[in-house]
């Protein structure tokens, strides 16, 4: 216990590297259990068809967030002048246009998607839901400053404070609205608080507008391939609901949004610690630098995998069991689709744990090959398997375009010298035996998901 309370003291990237995994842990964890408890608040509030049409709301505002990312965090977590005060501002002044350009994005699109799904009521939505990444918009750049520098103590705090007054604001006009719209303003509360709350209480300088010529340029020229990656990850995180949304009621897309917000609990929490930790020490210790730093890496690595694999194989033996537990008659159906969606992501896990190292050394082109490969793969498998199994087949594709890409995530991590077969073959071996038991366990309950051929 002394060690390892003493590899977290000090100022050196490794104990920062552990408390802010620390921190980034306990924030989701958090984060995660203030979701649940809105969510099954608001389950009883409100309608699965309400979920659904979020779900559709969702798709549009985190798509235009995704097909705009011009890779500003990263670009400030990678090069050497980001804690210059005129490369912060002119990076800040670039968000603020990216957050106007996506709340004009929602009201052009609002009209169009709502004909697409046949939803009259998302003309309404969308461009009220748009509002919050307008807002986002202002947040300040010491936030990514914190990221930067891997202090990330009081940011998690006032980012789960800013979550509770969006969840409480969320329900309170669920009450007394008993409408989708309690969903789609609980994200502008929580988006102006966060704002407000990181402006008043977190250190650093505020931003100006500013205009660098060559600091846009220099941003902008490395976040081109993150742009393209990113707009290729909109395909890979939210191509089933893009899809599902077409070939699946309301009433199932909610059932279907309340099993994948379950089961994607510890993949999401991943992406989470993985996106804002390795950039740093990819970047400081590069693998191929010393055989510590690999060393070091690997043990970082197995950590990482162990808890997203163990997570992940405990909600998909439990999935069914928890909704049975809280949530109503209407919503049981979720429960095998925890089960099957928790067994389909648990291998993206080693994805997430390598493509970092090619953005820490700026190589944003490999990373969008590998990314192209992924979001290729998954949307025309889960178009294939909803149109033979439906929505079996949708959760089945996912799992396999996983397997599908292995070899393209082994070329990113060969071209950066952090590839370890090793622990791969570990984790496969360990997660594949694990989810064999937990879909034959359940199998009574996987076979009554829509499109299941037995």
């Amino acid at each position: 216990m002394s060690r390892v309370l003493t590899a977290f003291k000090g100022n050196t990237l490794m104990a920062r590297a552990l408390r802010s995994a620390s921190w980034l842990i306990l924030n989701y964890g958090l984060n995660q259990g203030l979701r649940l408890v809105s969510n099954l608040v608001l389950t009883r509030i409100l309608f699965p068809e309400a979920f659904g049409l979020m779900a559709l709301v969702s798709l549009v505002t985190v798509g235009l967030a995704l097909f705009s990312d011009i890779g500003i965090g990263p670009a400030i977590a990678h090069n050497k002048r980001g804690d210059d005060p005129d490369f912060l501002d002119t990076a800040w002044t670039l968000q603020l246009i990216r957050g106007f350009g996506l709340w004009a994005g929602t009201c052009v699109l609002a009209l169009p998607m709502a004909q697409f799904y046949h939803e009259p009521s998302l003309a309404l939505y969308l461009p009220i839901a748009g509002v919050a990444s307008l807002i986002t918009g202002l947040a300040p750049m010491k936030i990514e400053t914190a990221h930067r520098h891997l202090l990330l103590g009081r940011l998690t705090v006032l980012e789960l404070l800013s979550q509770l007054i969006g969840i409480t604001a969320m329900i309170t006009v669920g009450l007394i609205t008993q409408s989708v719209i309690a969903l789609v303003m609980g994200g502008i509360f929580q988006s102006t608080a966060r704002v407000l709350l990181t402006l008043w209480f977190l250190p650093g300088p505020g931003n100006r507008l500013r205009w660098d010529r060559d600091t846009a340029q220099e941003i902008m020229s490395f976040g081109r391939w993150i742009f393209f990656s990113t707009a290729l990850w909109f395909l890979t995180s939210q191509g089933d609901r893009l899809i599902l949304g077409r070939f699946l009621t309301m009433q199932m897309l909610g059932l279907y949004n309340i099993g994948f917000f379950l089961a994607s609990f510890p993949t999401m929490m991943g992406h989470s610690v993985t996106n804002r930790l390795l950039i740093p020490i990819f970047r400081d210790r590069p693998a191929h630098a010393a055989p510590e730093n690999f060393r070091r890496q690997r043990f970082l690595r197995i950590g990482l995998l162990a808890g997203m694999g163990v997570l992940s194989l405990a909600m998909s033996l439990a999935g069914p069991a928890l909704v049975n537990l809280m949530y109503d008659s209407r919503y049981l159906a979720s429960g095998a689709i925890v089960t099957m969606m928790a067994c389909a992501l648990i291998p993206s896990a080693l994805g997430m744990t390598y493509d970092q190292a090619a953005l820490a050394a700026g190589d944003s082109r490999s990373f969008f090959i590998y990314s192209a490969v992924r979001a290729v793969a998954q949307v025309s498998l889960i178009l294939a398997g909803v149109i033979w199994f439906g929505l079996f087949g949708a959760i089945t594709a996912m799992a396999l375009a996983q397997m599908v890409t292995y070899p393209a995530l082994v070329w990113l991590a060969r071209r950066h010298r952090v590839w370890d077969p090793l622990t791969d073959l570990g984790f496969w071996t360990l997660t594949l035996a694990g989810c064999a038991f937990a879909l034959w366990l359940h199998w009574p309950l996987v076979i009554q998901v829509p499109g299941a051929p037995f």
